[in-house]
């Protein structure tokens, strides 16, 4: 059993890791998976797993942007009060969860109705290669285009991002829950790159625009799965869960320090030459 849960302190690592870099939490999943198998487990809870131990990544967000998203506040002067409730709410805060909730709406409606398919189609490392490979292509053409524009002018609030700007980056995030190894963040990131979202403020709205995708798409596994965990099962998610909360607020905080003078260039090549070495081990190699 020890080394089972040594297993998931790997697993939960390499997704505290990957949730936050561009860099495809599921994708890497997947692939070490490969390799490291949890011996004692189902095929149905590992499927659950690797989706549900996101949980600990989300509880990092919501803990280092609490001030940022929590939208009950005491301050009567930037606050509304709706009829029939006593609290006081900030309405900048109200209005982003509203647009991140717009952002949420393509992937939750495909995924609600199309989850399994998807992950019977693309969920093996041929996929999971071409969707590294290609998304790692864009990133450098994405920062190359950025850099050639004279004069850009960049959002740099949240509360600047349109409704138009939440579907549109809701769109490249249905990409991502389609194609595993695409990266969520990676592809939303892209798509605030593109509408005009500086790095900070593109990856700030990424981690935001988690907590209800990754809530939703964690309850629905759950759901699905059921709630019938062995011991050994219930331990292994909850280290794994625990593990990723604590290596994804350490990572968080290195992302956003990191952007402030790199771009994501860097990412790109990782993912180029990590798809590489994918098609050439499951291709040539096995």
């Amino acid at each position: 059993m020890l080394l089972e849960i040594l297993k998931a302190v790997l697993f939960g690592v390499i997704e505290g890791i990957t949730e936050w870099l561009p860099i495809s939490s599921t994708g890497h999943l997947i692939l070490v998976e490969q390799f490291v198998k949890l011996e004692k487990v189902s095929p149905e809870f590992w499927s659950m797993f690797q989706v549900v131990i996101q949980l600990g990544a989300i509880l990092a967000v919501v803990l280092l942007y609490w001030n940022k998203i929590w939208p009950i506040t005491r301050n009567k002067k930037e606050a509304i009060q709706p009829k029939g409730i006593g609290s006081y709410f900030n309405k900048n805060i109200m209005i982003l969860w509203i647009k991140i909730l717009v952002a949420c709406i393509p992937a939750a409606v495909i995924g609600l109705f199309f989850d399994e398919i998807f992950e019977a189609l693309f969920y093996n490392p041929f996929c999971i290669a071409l969707a590294l490979i290609l998304f790692g292509i864009a990133f450098i053409v994405v920062e190359n285009w950025n850099q050639k524009k004279e004069n850009k002018k960049t959002k740099e609030r949240n509360s600047q991002i349109t409704y138009k700007d939440a579907i549109i980056i809701g769109i490249f995030q249905l990409i991502a829950a389609i194609f595993p190894g695409t990266s969520r963040s990676g592809a939303t990131i892209i798509g605030g790159l593109l509408i005009g979202l500086s790095r900070p403020n593109a990856a700030e709205f990424t981690f935001y625009l988690a907590i209800p995708t990754m809530l939703g798409a964690s309850l629905l596994k759950l759901v699905k799965f059921g709630f019938g965990f062995t011991s050994a099962e219930l331990i292994i998610l909850l280290v794994g869960m625990i593990v990723s909360f604590l290596v994804s607020v350490l990572v968080i905080k290195f992302l956003m320090n990191y952007i402030k003078k790199h771009d994501f260039k860097p990412f790109g090549y990782y993912r180029i030459v990590l798809g590489i070495a994918v098609l050439f081990y499951f291709c040539l190699v096995r």
